[in-house]
């Protein structure tokens, strides 16, 4: 017996043939399997998925609707521009309201302004020639024997005055003459008079003498109804003998007077500012 006989061999065992056969089967199977499952997972990978989206078909209801809708939008867009107009115009329309609201307020003050002036005016040159009929009654009653003197020579004035020809005419030609010119108390021509400077410059053309003022000529010849005047007539205001304002009857329903210093010279009709009453002298 060998001395190493009862020592363990190390070699492995060897293994059959018919286990190996079977190992090998195995791993061929294993292996065509991994094989196959690539190849089937490689062309799956390179092949695309397609989906396919079925779009909605436009129908004629849905073509209707679009006009529809695209109609309302046009309309709400004129809509809008229309109102975006009707604002601008009202806009306007208030701005030129209140300009013109301004412009009257404006003329409104001017013409307040201008009436009370002329208010003024007119009570100025009033009082003007209630002191001079004030001043001359005072000299008329002081002086008895002027008084009587003037109303004795009316009458052969009246009469030498009334033969002259076309002497009404001269009187009414001259009076027109001065309408436009100033209005000065105490004045007689030739660029401004006073109610009464008038009249007696206007019979002076003609060569008849008349007393200077109002209250004297309203009682300078014979006393006439106010419906029944001639062209030359001299009317007064206020009553006979204590007149505060005279003028010259031109004919036509028309007088010539000096009225005011806001007026001057002016011929107006009677319906103006009626008279009290009427003399003739020619």
């Amino acid at each position: 017996m060998s001395h190493t006989a009862h020592i363990r061999s190390h070699r492995k065992p060897r293994r059959s043939a018919s286990t190996l056969a079977v190992r090998a089967g195995v791993a061929g199977g294993v292996l065509s399997t991994l094989a196959v499952a690539g190849a089937s997972g490689s062309a799956n990978a390179a092949e695309p998925v397609t989906q396919t989206l079925e779009l909605p078909t436009l129908t004629a209801d849905l073509a209707t609707q679009a006009a529809r809708s695209a109609d309302a939008t046009e309309q709400a867009a004129a809509h809008y521009q229309l109102q975006a107009e009707r604002d601008a115009a009202a806009a306007k329309a208030a701005k030129q309201a209140k300009a013109d609201l301004a412009e009257a307020k404006r003329k409104a003050a001017e013409a307040r302004k201008k009436a009370a002036e002329e208010a003024r005016t007119e009570a100025a040159a009033r009082a003007s020639r209630n002191a001079e009929r004030t001043t001359l009654s005072t000299m008329s009653g002081g002086d008895s024997t002027s008084g009587s003197t003037s109303t004795s020579t009316s009458p052969s004035t009246s009469t030498d005055s009334s033969t002259a020809t076309g002497s009404a005419a001269a009187i009414v030609s001259f009076v027109r003459a001065q309408v436009g010119k100033a209005y000065v108390s105490g004045a007689s021509g030739p660029s401004a008079y006073d109610c009464s400077g008038l009249v007696q410059t206007a019979f002076k053309q003609i060569g008849v003498s008349l007393p200077r003022v109002s209250q004297d000529q309203s009682t300078a010849g014979t006393q006439v109804s106010l419906s029944n005047l001639q062209p030359g007539d001299i009317l007064y205001w206020g009553s006979a003998g204590s007149a505060y304002h005279v003028a010259v009857y031109v004919g036509d329903g028309m007088f010539v007077g000096a009225q005011n210093p806001s007026t001057g010279v002016v011929e107006r009709p009677l319906s103006y500012d009626p008279p009290t009453g009427a003399v003739r002298v020619l």
